[in-house]
């Protein structure tokens, strides 16, 4: 969820103990210029009605099997590329519409992590909406074609849930979406999933009705979905995967507008990854682009997809919520300082608190307060000639920079696990928050001793996930 900014074309250069990023525009390792006017004029970026051009979103034919291997591409679009019928574009509240989906996004995070990954169940279903471009949903979609004939839906990408799910007909509520609502009743390859099954065993607040598995999630910003299981075919490209297990919502309601539903790809067993298992290896990758663009991103399975050259570190497992991704953080750094930090502040503690998760649907990424407070405040020292302007929304050290064309700003870094270091463009830190020159240090304190890193963060930088092994690489390939 959040905001436009500049795009920017990096090139992430790796040795044994440092990613870095650089491009004809960074003078050194500790400071980068900044394309101020080039960032601004991002935000003239306008979404397209999603009938139309929707085929170019499609992957024809980009699925190829080796020993029994299958290696997976689809394309990535942020949601600020569709707009949906009966909710123009307002450019106005966008900010104000990302910024309350992320607060909620970490709320829910944080909640499933101190209840133990609980997913409660929905006891009563409101008739409140929450839908339209203002409110919107997450952050990257993938196009994926559901039962047989394929019928075409965008899809949330959620690294942080286990579960593949769409709004079904006949619909008790459900939130608009871009694309007519899936009629099971006309798919001939829609079986439901009976109660007794092994596949009802592995849902979490799975029920019975008319001998049918239910199934039930609750999100802790209050969205939800409520329907039954069923195994369905899925396409991608021309490909068809059978025998897949989505949820089939009839309730549904939240912040999904104009998805059609969620593609779970978290570390459990009935999110996609899991339900594919040994056909990729557990094996995935992405590349988020630059919302202001017309570029596409990447989404790939297969254990053929991790890249030779990536700077590898350990998937740290968090065993009360095993669908999150946490890595391991030693530090930060700020024009080439690292900053001082103790390192255990970013680690889970023996209750299951604390640690770093790598989220795609929160935007701005979240430290825990005394680090957040120290990392801005080595930032601010370094930016000293910047003029200053008010706080926005949970931002709180923003510039004024109406008027300039470049500004000079120092490089931020993250310490990683095993002496990896990451250092961000300035596009993935320093954000536009309006039309009128402002730009905010893209950081925001953690309620919670939890840290969360963004999707802002991770944009243009290919991530890759190898899940048999336990590990998580950086580049080299950028978007």
């Amino acid at each position: 969820m959040f905001l436009p900014f500049l795009a920017l074309a990096i090139l992430l250069i790796f040795s044994p103990t440092t990613i870095a990023t650089t491009s004809s525009e960074i003078k050194n390792s500790t400071h980068e210029i900044f394309n101020v006017k080039e960032s601004i004029a991002q935000l003239d970026t306008k979404p397209q009605t999603p009938f139309e051009n929707q085929e170019e979103f499609h992957v024809d034919n980009e699925i190829e099997q080796e020993n029994g291997n299958w290696k997976l591409k689809l394309k990535l679009i942020h949601r600020d590329k569709l707009q949906i019928p009966h909710f123009p574009y307002n450019n106005n509240k966008v900010f104000e519409g990302r910024i309350n989906r992320d607060l909620k996004r970490v709320s829910s995070i944080i909640h499933r992590i101190q209840n133990g990954g609980v997913n409660y169940r929905v006891e009563e279903f409101g008739s409140d909406l929450i839908s339209g471009m203002d409110q919107g949903s997450g952050e990257y979609f993938v196009r994926i074609g559901v039962g047989s004939p394929a019928k075409n839906q965008y899809m949330v990408l959620d690294s942080g849930s286990d579960i593949v799910w769409v709004q079904c007909q006949p619909c008790t509520q459900c939130y608009h979406q871009s694309d007519p609502v899936f009629d099971p009743s006309l798919s001939v390859s829609f079986t439901g999933v009976p109660c007794g099954s092994s596949v009802c065993d592995r849902v979490e607040n799975s029920g019975c009705h008319s001998g049918r598995c239910k199934y039930e999630v609750m999100y802790g910003d209050g969205s939800y979905t409520k329907g039954t299981m069923a195994i369905e075919t899925l396409t991608f490209g021309h490909t068809m995967v059978k025998n897949v297990a989505i949820g089939c919502g009839h309730s549904n309601s939240g912040m999904f507008t104009a998805a059609a539903g969620l593609l779970g790809l978290g570390g459990g067993s009935m999110s996609l990854v899991g339900q594919l298992g040994g056909q990729t290896g557990g094996a995935f990758s992405y590349c988020l682009v630059s919302r202001g663009t017309d570029l596409t991103g990447s989404l790939e399975f297969g254990r053929g997809v991790l890249p030779v050259g990536a700077a590898w570190v350990p998937l740290i497992r968090n065993p009360l919520i095993p669908s999150f991704y946490y890595i391991g953080l030693s530090g930060l750094g700020v024009g080439g300082v690292r900053v001082p930090i103790l390192e255990d502040v970013f680690k889970i503690t023996e209750l299951g608190d604390g640690g770093v998760v790598m989220d795609t649907g929160t935007a701005v990424t979240r430290l825990p307060s005394e680090a957040y407070v120290a990392f801005r405040d080595a930032f601010v020292a370094e930016t000293a000639s910047l003029p200053r302007a008010s706080a926005v929304s949970i931002f709180d050290t923003c510039y004024d920079l109406d008027g300039f064309v470049t500004v000079r700003v120092p490089t931020v870094s993250f310490f990683l696990s095993g002496g990896q270091i990451l250092t961000l463009p300035a596009r993935n830190f320093l954000i536009p928050v309006n039309d009128k020159g402002t730009f905010c240090f893209a950081f925001a304190p953690s309620p919670s001793k939890l840290s969360i890193i963004g999707n802002i963060q991770q944009e243009g930088i290919q991530i890759s996930f190898d899940g048999a092994n336990g590990f998580v690489g950086f580049g080299p390939n950028i978007c």
